[in-house]
């Protein structure tokens, strides 16, 4: 993938020029940490591979590719504190290392950030572009709130969920391939494809997530491994466990995940016991696939040629069977 690593280090180069090292110290420092503590850069990425499908001037497409990251490190930062993480991508969270106060001013300040970064579209296409982020930037405040409201509701059917991880997660790919689309000059019906492109691509990419919560090697992941099942979240592979197994069997996850043990690796066993003798993870996958397809008809439906669509073909294959 070598394009990819061309454009990775395109926009690498951008962000190094635009680092936030100014004063007061106290509130650009961990904006600036956040965003340098590593991360894939998937989102802008895919604003500047769908921008290069129309243009081949990709200077413009930067500054919205930074917005976008700023914006999805933002999100994290007050995800972090809402669930009391203590690691992201392996390094202490930045509520950890300074603390909350810090964690929600600095958040709010990358907030207007993205803003400014994206007011620099070309004016002809500012007014939607802000449409399509402000419609991402509520969706993903709705997700969170339908995550958090998951916590204590009884029963979470697996469309509920598909919905909530759509809003928290997807919607943010989604626009940024269709903000990268409008960039290099698509018109308003391949903005769209690629916009539902990205969409799908998205889900499929939370429940790798989710399957990597419970199955992926830690060293890599940069999370710990069961955390979401430390947590008690109302994940895919706990829905659908739920909906399969026997009512003893479903009783006993139901017990599982009410509770906070001292022996918390002991219930992460347990539970991964119980998906594992329920085959959950090939269920995953398979759910997995259906998005990655649905994506791949929205992304054949773009007019333009086939040759050209190769890299998102292949970076989709790479985001959904990825191990980190």
């Amino acid at each position: 993938m070598n394009q990819l690593n061309q454009l990775r280090n395109f926009y690498e180069q951008y962000a190094t020029n635009h680092k936030f090292t100014k004063a007061p110290k106290g509130l650009y420092e961990p904006v600036d940490y956040i965003l340098n503590i590593g991360g894939k850069r998937l989102r802008p990425l895919m604003l500047l591979m769908t921008a290069k499908l129309f243009t081949d001037d990709l200077e413009k497409a930067l500054a919205p590719a930074y917005a976008i990251e700023i914006f999805h490190n933002f999100t994290l930062v007050h995800d972090d504190i809402m669930d009391a993480a203590p690691l992201r991508r392996g390094k202490t969270t930045v509520h950890h290392k300074w603390n909350v106060n810090t964690g929600i001013l600095s958040g709010d300040v990358m907030l207007v950030q993205a803003y400014e970064y994206l007011r620099q579209v070309d004016t002809t296409i500012l007014s939607e572009v802000l449409r399509i982020f402000n419609e991402v930037a509520i969706g993903v405040c709705e997700g969170q709130q339908y995550d958090v409201d998951f916590e204590t509701m009884d029963r979470v059917t697996i469309p509920q969920y598909i919905k909530m991880i759509e809003l928290k997660t997807s919607v943010l790919v989604a626009g940024a391939m269709r903000i990268g689309a409008l960039v290099g000059g698509a018109n308003e019906e391949d903005a769209y494809n690629l916009g539902e492109f990205g969409r799908n691509i998205g889900i499929a990419f939370q429940l790798q997530d989710d399957i990597l919560d419970t199955y992926g090697d830690p060293e890599k992941f940069g999370k710990k491994v069961g955390g979401d099942i430390a947590q008690n979240k109302k994940t895919f592979l706990v829905l659908k466990s739920l909906e399969l197994a026997h009512p003893e069997v479903a009783a006993r996850l139901k017990d599982l995940l009410s509770m906070h043990p001292e022996d918390e690796a002991g219930k992460i066993r347990e539970v991964t016991a119980i998906f594992d003798y329920l085959d959950i993870r090939k269920h995953a996958n398979q759910k997995k696939e259906d998005y990655l397809n649905l994506a791949y008809k929205h992304l054949k439906a773009v007019n333009i040629s086939e040759d050209k669509k190769q890299l998102l073909y292949d970076f989709a294959q790479f985001l959904i069977h990825r191990d980190v």
